[in-house]
């Protein structure tokens, strides 16, 4: 798409790249809506969205490609918060949801880091199920706290 265009459709690259943080961060990749699974869902998730070979999560990506720009990562900030944090925290409900969710998010976005990105051995070798079952444990603390 050339500069004529993107400013045509878009305004500005800043429109173009918010535009896309916006439809990247909408569609649910590993918080379900299910709040009585909500602890095992993300695990699973999770874990099986960062398995070798396993499709790219785009949102954290786009994150990750982000950070070194600070107007963009001002704006991947506002598509996790309006997105994943304000819909976790909706299912939390009660004190310090919000918090909870950006923690939540932090793990989960840690846990994406060292399996898909910096390829942690002992992640990468990790029995999934035991892996699956260790971070259900660390989001229910989380989680189930109020």
């Amino acid at each position: 798409m050339s500069a004529m265009m993107v400013n045509r459709s878009f305004g500005s690259k800043e429109n173009l790249f918010a535009e896309v943080v916006n439809a990247s961060f909408a569609p649910r990749t590993v918080v379900p809506d299910d709040l009585t699974r909500l602890s095992r869902g993300i695990a699973r998730a999770l874990v099986d969205r960062t398995r070798l070979g396993s499709d790219e999560l785009s949102p954290f990506l786009l994150t990750l490609r982000s950070v070194s720009d600070p107007r963009s990562a001002e704006l991947a900030r506002q598509g996790i918060e309006r997105h994943g944090e304000r819909h976790l925290a909706g299912l939390l409900g009660g004190e310090q949801a919000r918090e909870r969710s950006a923690l939540a998010l932090s793990v989960i976005l840690g846990m994406w880091l060292m399996r898909s990105v910096i390829g942690d051995t002992a992640l990468l070798e990790a029995d999934l199920d035991g892996l699956a079952r260790h971070l259900e444990g660390m989001l229910a603390g989380l989680l189930t706290s109020s």
